[in-house]
């Protein structure tokens, strides 16, 4: 794999405005360019529209991030430096991987659940929750994943180093997600989770050799397998204790729960030895 980012050449810098603004403004005109389609398209909720503009900010990433590697990081081969353009053996068997992880952690946090007395099997599934499950399994882990794992971390190894860059892409990870709706401690719990959860994905990159599709699988495999535990597989009891389940409501995120804390701190503890290695990419 291509060396670090600090590592492969000290003289290159992203200025910090760069940084800042750039998935910014891509959101801004994506929220722009989906704005006519209120007019166009009257019968759209404005969560559909809201949801259009994501997806043209999405498509200008994509177009965007090879620029702004070959100009800003000096990259060459700027989809092997995000993690995307590995070889087929490595992305195959990352991906299964990290989707097996991701199974992992659902079955402990439901068996969790019922064996807790705070939700009953009902195995009720259909093709309609299964297209929505895997819409996002690939839309949520390959799009977060890319900016989170892929274009952030890189960027904030340039200006922090590699190891703080680790922490720090976590937390900007977690912050960026609406944890604050939840009550005040369940809030608190909420973003623990999604620190573990960042640091999670991102030794799971340096595990398959700066391989994305690992995250991409356990990320995506979380959202998309957690919709269908809750929509069809499981009837949570809506008594169940934000604290141990996690908080949402009729609309609960597990890794906010002390169930989802222990799987994530599973999965980190058996990471743990990549804290060590230097830079996204990691080593095969």
């Amino acid at each position: 794999m291509e060396p670090p980012a600090a590592a492969a050449n000290a003289a290159v810098r992203p200025h910090w405005w760069g940084t800042l603004l750039y998935v910014p403004l891509l959101y801004l005109m994506g929220w722009l360019v989906a704005r006519p389609l209120a007019l166009l398209a009257p019968n759209w909720r404005s969560d559909q529209v809201d949801l259009a503009g994501l997806v043209v900010a999405l498509v200008l990433l994509l177009a965007s991030l090879p620029l702004r590697l070959r100009r800003v990081w000096q990259e060459s081969n700027p989809w092997l430096r995000l993690g995307l353009a590995v070889p087929g053996a490595l992305a195959l068997r990352s991906g299964v991987r990290g989707l097996l992880k991701a199974l992992l952690l659902l079955a402990l946090v439901a068996e969790g659940l019922v064996i807790a007395g705070q939700a009953q099997w009902l195995g009720e599934l259909n093709g309609a929750l299964l297209l929505n499950g895997l819409l996002l399994l690939a839309g949520v882990g390959f799009a977060e994943e890319l900016l989170f794992r892929g274009w952030l971390w890189g960027e904030l190894e340039f200006q922090l180093g590699a190891r703080r860059a680790l922490v720090v892409q976590a937390l900007i990870f977690a912050l960026l997600h609406p944890w604050y709706r939840a009550p005040e401690l369940e809030a608190l719990g909420l973003l623990g989770g999604l620190i573990l959860l960042g640091l999670v994905l991102a030794l799971q990159r340096r595990a398959d050799a700066g391989s994305l599709w690992g995250a991409i699988g356990l990320h995506g495999g979380l959202v998309g397998g957690w919709f269908l535990v809750q929509k069809g597989l499981l009837q949570i009891s809506p008594a169940a204790p934000g604290w141990l389940v996690g908080p949402g409501g009729a609309d609960i995120n597990p890794i906010g729960g002390l169930i989802g804390w222990v799987g994530l701190g599973a999965l980190l503890w058996i990471r743990r030895r990549w804290w060590s290695k230097d830079g996204a990419s990691g080593s095969p």
